[in-house]
């Protein structure tokens, strides 16, 4: 009975705002329209128009896709303490990071499509129609844990807010389950990504133990600190009120999870160059050049010195505590993972190639132009989200059946009410 309200104003509360908010709306659906473009000239043309080649053929898309994959996982951070160990500090921002975790997914998936070159070809995936090869196949597994996890996503949130724009209080019997599942469920997206790097023995700057707790460490990293920038704008933009504590806390878990990410690549190194062997020489590659072919160095060196330098920001206690100091660590530490984990993870591990090619690898303008796109699509949908969610959050959108529902006072005559109920007889002369 509520649904169809519900859904009506999702769509009045999406499609109306300030100028700030319609401004940055069509400004994101400039760049998805660009985007578009660019994709349409990838989809005529093939994906030759890319940087990619027959010996990098993971690039841009794939680099995203790696480091979108654990900003997803990240929801894990707000969703844990809030809904199993009910922290009432983290109650109120839980569903935003279910909305990052939606948005990330969006992202994700789109990378994958485009990266296929056809999309069309797909079908091949789908069960019954094709082949899944499942549970031999890691990409199997990368295909159910992501879209399994998207829906979780999806279902459980949906449910809250239609509990609470129906006036009712979400039934712990109905989501609570399903909360223990995609605590798990974000742990294992990430993991599955990561061993599906790990798992090709041609490719040996992957072969490594460390690739999935480092793939965890750096997620932990990301997701609080984009969550930190994204609470504190919603806090300051709006009249939904989100604790302090809530910041301290996931400004605390950031800087623990950014220096054990520290600790993780300097083991890395560590391994790769004291005794180096052979199988270190894309790590060489990536840190100090071959020859002329450097590309790859001024990126990952930039990426270490702003993880380094916002994780040191984070560990002084007066800075942290300072939001005019933690809101740029946060947005600093961001990037230097995306850096980190996205060009600096993936492409080296294709150069060299197994047979000792150097074709270095550099993004075209339609990359870049899809990529924008789809950054811009996810923000889109993680707009959208945030303006359905915080009306029916802040109360001040409910079904309009409540109104009806409500018995209307009955007001009864003079002569009916305490004192007056008896009849007195007239007096005559």
């Amino acid at each position: 009975m509520h649904l169809k309200p519900f859904l009506l104003s999702a769509v009045n509360s999406a499609t109306s705002g300030g100028r700030s908010y319609h401004l940055w709306m069509a400004s994101l659906s400039l760049i998805i329209l660009a985007g578009a473009y660019a994709y349409s000239v990838q989809l005529r043309y093939g994906l030759g128009v890319t940087g990619m080649n027959d010996h990098v053929s993971w690039g841009l898309y794939i680099s995203n896709f790696t480091f979108l994959v654990g900003l997803a996982a990240a929801a894990l951070m707000l969703v844990l303490p809030a809904y199993i160990l009910e922290d009432v500090d983290f109650g109120r921002a839980v569903l935003m990071a279910e909305a990052v975790a939606v948005g990330a997914l969006v992202m994700c998936l789109s990378f994958v499509v485009v990266d296929l070159g056809n999309p069309f070809g797909s079908w091949h995936l789908v069960p019954g129609i094709g082949y899944l090869n499942w549970p031999r196949s890691l990409l199997a597994w990368d295909v159910i844990v992501l879209n399994g996890y998207l829906v979780l996503n999806l279902a459980i949130p949906f449910y809250i807010l239609y509990s609470h724009y129906a006036g009712r209080t979400p039934d712990k019997r109905k989501y609570l389950p399903w909360m223990y599942l995609a605590v798990m469920w974000a742990v294992s997206i990430h993991l599955v990504t990561a061993f599906l790097l790990a798992g090709l023995p041609a490719r040996p700057f992957w072969n490594t133990a460390l690739l999935g707790p480092r793939f965890l460490a750096s997620a932990f990293t990301a997701g609080p600190a984009f969550m930190i920038v994204l609470l504190y704008f919603i806090r300051h933009a709006t009249k939904y009120d989100i604790a302090d504590r809530a910041f301290s806390k996931l400004a605390l878990i950031t800087t623990v999870a950014a220096q054990i990410n520290l600790v993780m690549l300097v083991s890395e190194l560590f391994y790769k160059f004291y005794s180096p062997t052979e199988h270190g020489i894309n790590a060489r590659y990536l840190f100090f050049g071959l020859g002329e072919h450097h590309a790859l160095v001024p990126w990952i060196w930039t990426g270490i010195a702003l993880n380094v330098l916002a994780t040191i920001t984070l560990m002084i206690h007066p800075l942290r505590r300072n939001p005019h100091w933690l809101m740029p660590a946060c947005a600093v530490l961001f990037v230097g993972i995306w850096i980190e984990k996205g060009i600096g993870l993936v492409v080296p591990g294709f150069v060299p190639s197994p047979l000792g090619e150097i074709v270095e690898y550099t993004p075209t303008w339609v990359e870049l132009g899809v990529t924008a796109g789809i950054w811009a699509l996810g923000l889109f949908v993680l707009t959208v989200l945030v303006k359905v969610a915080l009306p029916i959050e802040l109360g001040d959108v409910r079904s309009p059946y409540l109104e009806a529902r409500q018995p209307t006072p009955i007001v009864r005559p003079r002569s009916a009410r305490a004192g007056h109920g008896k009849v007195r007889p007239v007096r005559t002369r």
